[in-house]
């Protein structure tokens, strides 16, 4: 059983810096892709990052040029820095494991377990 949990969110001021976790259960395998996804209050759930098992990542408009993903298989953990934040990207933040083949398109329907979300704040 795939079991997500997300940590590394908080409050942090336009411009700063935030490194995301995702720590998936042991035995998690390896050749699932990755993604990061984020909802803001009012919005639609948006896919920002993914990364694949052979270390190919792809990135929302969005954030692309300022937030990183990153695995280590090792540690069962993906990491999304985030830099240069702004007001916009506030929102809860959630990982996810793609299910097999799948996860390249940030489509939510292609992800079958999901973390419970860390808040991310951007505010001065």
């Amino acid at each position: 059983q795939v079991h997500l949990v997300e940590s590394g969110g908080g409050l942090v001021q336009p411009g700063g810096s935030l490194r995301l976790s995702c720590l998936a259960s042991a035995g998690t395998p390896g050749y699932l892709t990755i993604g990061w996804f984020r909802q803001a209050p009012g919005k639609e759930r948006e896919g920002i990052s993914c990364i694949t098992r052979h270390n190919d990542t792809y990135y929302a408009d969005s954030v692309k040029g300022r937030f990183t993903i990153s695995r280590d298989n090792a540690k069962n953990t993906t990491y999304l820095e985030m830099n240069n934040l702004k007001p916009e990207d506030t929102a809860v933040y959630y990982c996810a494991a793609a299910r097999p083949g799948y996860g390249e398109g940030l489509v939510g329907v292609e992800y079958a377990h999901w973390g419970q979300g860390t808040q991310v704040t951007v505010s001065s």
